[in-house]
């Protein structure tokens, strides 16, 4: 620049959006050699964008005329290349005056507001477009109005049956108060908005305790793919031999290729991957014939089981990282287009059966759209759009060209091979360890077909059967609790159909979510059992029509139990004596109530806290659980519960659940509370162990 040549001249505000255009730089840079830029307002820091609000206000809008080093650029030709800007900036002025519609009067352009008001110290009246201008608001009332939102878009989802995405939206809520610059105490407003955050949630659990489980995320399993997809394998070139031959004498319904893409991925399958496919196929078992049934009703290649295989190994609750979920891997958009529902109370991308109904359906558009097998699985990845753009920019139909010419995501290229080598392995057994696989049974069912809601434990035991069985058999559902307000196919064991028609009938209806049965065993009384279950002896007496006091063994009472009052089977006592812990740094409320073991509302209320933060160094009061039997979360993620509890910022984090087997109704109400306790303190024990070093530095 120390050779540049510079000139400027003070400009009007009316003509800044003018100097921004083409002509400038086109007429005068090309002809004078100069370069010229708009700097805009000096003074008040706006561009030409507000200059209509300038009314009556100092521009100070300046264009600079730049001569480069290299140019020799006389005095004379920059005052003409001036002249010739002043020239046209006139006869645009007298354009726009001749064209502008006369309204009131152009306020003049002044000096910048301080010379202003040296020369007037008089104040000027604010002008129109300044008094229409909104108040700025202030940091506190902004960080109010985003907590707000995130609140306001967690109750939405909620609403529409989004529990994670409900979650995390209330999480953010609470993490733009904790989190902000000013601390939440210090404002009244803050504190009142926090408060209100935290209150609303705790009702939406309260409210959905009442109606199941709680307010809960779902179990899953991770998507075997995932595990594939992260690795590449090196050609084993005895095998590669062997796996040729082998496709040559295969029959398959889909077409069948080898290849390096597909060799490597044989080598890996039958190496470090080899457990994924043994478990896929014993798996298989399960739901083999209900697969190969739906693909030939819907007319699709029944080969096309490998795909299920491939992405879950037959697992119903698996999920992805990408989010896709169940055996067949649906996101959940796709799914929806398909027929799959999606609610608080199920998922139907977990429904083995309407999920595979959906998948040969899309896979069946799929290739109607290509015409092509592995363009469709393909598509089935990645989507029909992905593929239809790498078919357009390449003017190739074939899977393998746009494999080689890179145009597909990386997920995409690896799944068809991925695909094909669980085909060639799963038909060829004996030749990849896999001949003493043996499959499971397949899943046999019962059907009933209710319109009303009603918990599992009480369904497991109307059926005598265990929980876990009962939740195997219907992954669909998100809840404890069958669906509120619509159909549902509930599945039961082979066999117990009339049994479980028997005993619900003795239910009401609208006490299906709360009731349960319980089986009395030798030593039990009314008094203990009515104990148990938080109610009284004169209720179980009087909805049972027991005519004494007296229970008789191996019978099945009806318990009337308050709904909300208890979320799993048993009560929860906490220690009379507390225990101390001092906050370590990392913890939150969400981290010590897990490790404890205890709600953290109930850490809340113990210790007067308010969100999820904790200060380094506060000790805290904990009440150990001293007899815990709580509320069993089916099909829930376990995915990254570690993971999890260590991120976790949740206002409404809860205690642990923990899967319990029905048969314990078979034990009498006191061996249950001894059971109870020990296995609240072995828990207890567990936590203090792996926590030691945590425990040496707050416990006493």
């Amino acid at each position: 620049m120390k050779a540049e040549q510079l000139y400027s001249m003070k400009l009007l505000a009316g003509w800044g959006t003018w100097l921004e255009g083409s002509l400038f730089p086109s007429v005068l840079g090309e002809s004078s050699g100069l370069d010229f830029y708009y700097l805009g307002n000096r003074t008040k820091g706006l561009t030409p964008s507000n200059h209509s609000a300038l009314s009556g206000v100092e521009a100070g809008l300046r264009i600079f005329c730049v001569a480069p080093p290299m140019k020799k650029i006389s005095r004379e030709s920059a005052l003409l290349a001036i002249s010739v800007v002043l020239t046209l900036l006139a006869t645009a002025c007298e354009t726009s005056e001749k064209t502008k519609p006369h309204t009131a009067p152009v306020a003049q352009a002044h000096a910048p507001t301080l010379i202003a008001q040296a020369k007037n110290p008089q104040a000027k009246p604010a002008s129109p477009a300044a008094a229409n201008q909104k108040p700025v608001l202030d940091a506190v009332d902004r960080i109010v109005q985003q907590a707000e939102k995130q609140y306001q878009q967690g109750q939405q989802e909620y609403a529409a049956g989004h529990l994670e995405g409900a979650k995390q939206s209330f999480d953010r809520a609470v993490n733009v108060l904790l989190e902000a610059e000013i601390d939440v105490r210090s404002d009244e407003r803050l504190q009142r908005e926090l408060d209100k955050i935290t209150e609303g949630v705790n009702q939406l659990e309260v409210a959905a305790l009442q109606q199941g489980d709680g307010f809960t995320e779902q179990k899953a399993q991770p998507a075997p793919i995932d595990e594939a997809n992260d690795v590449t394998f090196p050609v084993d070139p005895t095998l590669k031999a062997k796996a040729e031959a082998q496709v040559k004498e295969t029959r398959s319904d889909l077409p069948l290729i080898m290849n390096d893409y597909v060799a490597g991925y044989i080598n890996f399958y039958s190496t470090r991957g080899h457990g994924t496919v043994e478990r896929a196929l014993v798996r298989s078992g399960r739901y083999r014939d209900m697969i190969l049934r739906v693909l030939k009703e819907e007319g699709v290649p029944q080969d096309l089981i490998y795909l299920a295989e491939a992405e879950s190994g037959f697992e119903p609750l698996a999920l992805s990282r990408a989010g896709a979920r169940g055996m067949w891997q649906f996101m959940s958009s796709r799914a929806s287009g398909y027929g799959l529902q999606r609610s608080w109370w199920i998922d139907e991308r977990q429904d083995p059966e309407k999920a595979t109904r959906a998948a040969a359906r899309h896979l069946k558009d799929l290739y109607n759209q290509f015409g092509d097998w592995y363009l469709a699985i393909a598509a089935y990845n990645s989507g029909p759009g992905n593929v239809q753009q790498a078919v357009r920019r390449t003017g190739y139909a074939d899977f393998w060209e746009l494999y080689r010419r890179n145009v597909l995501p990386k997920e995409t290229k690896n799944y068809v091979p991925i695909i094909l080598a669980f085909t060639v392995m799963a038909k060829n057994p004996k030749q990849y360890g896999l001949g003493d696989v043996q499959p499971a049974l397949p899943l046999e069912t019962d059907t009933v077909r209710i319109d009303y809601p009603v918990d599992l434990r009480l369904v497991a035991e109307c059926v005598d059967t265990d929980i876990n069985r009962l939740t195997e058999l219907n992954p669909s559902l998100l809840r404890l609790t069958t669906p509120k307000d619509s159909v549902y196919d509930l599945r039961l064991p082979a066999g117990t159909r009339e049994k479980f028609q028997q005993a619900i009938a003795a239910i009401p209806m609208d006490k299906r979510v709360a009731w349960r049965y319980h089986h009395v065993a030798s030593g039990d009384t009314l008094d203990s059992v009515a104990r148990y279950y938080r109610t009284t002896p004169t209720a179980i007496r009087e909805v049972n029509e027991l005519p004494g006091e007296q229970l008789r063994a191996e019978s099945k009472i009806i318990i009337p139990v308050t709904a909300g009052k208890i979320a799993g089977v048993g009560a929860v006592a906490y220690s009379k004596k507390p225990t101390h812990y001092r906050v370590r740094s990392g913890d939150t409320v969400a981290s010590v109530a897990d490790d404890f073991g205890v709600p953290a509302d109930r850490l809340r209320r113990w210790n007067g806290l308010k969100g999820n933060r904790l200060a380094h160094g506060r000790i805290l009061v904990i009440y150990r659980p001293v007899a815990a039997e709580q509320s069993v979360v089916i099909n829930s993620p376990s995915r990254h519960s570690k993971a999890h509890r260590k991120s976790s910022s949740s206002t409404h984090a809860s205690g642990k659940s923990t899967h319990k087997d029905s048969s314990r109704a078979s034990k009498s109400p006191s061996q249950k509370s001894t059971s109870a306790k020990s296995s609240a303190s072995d828990a207890s024990q567990r936590a203090a162990a792996s926590n030691s070093e945590r425990a040496s530095a707050g416990l006493r």
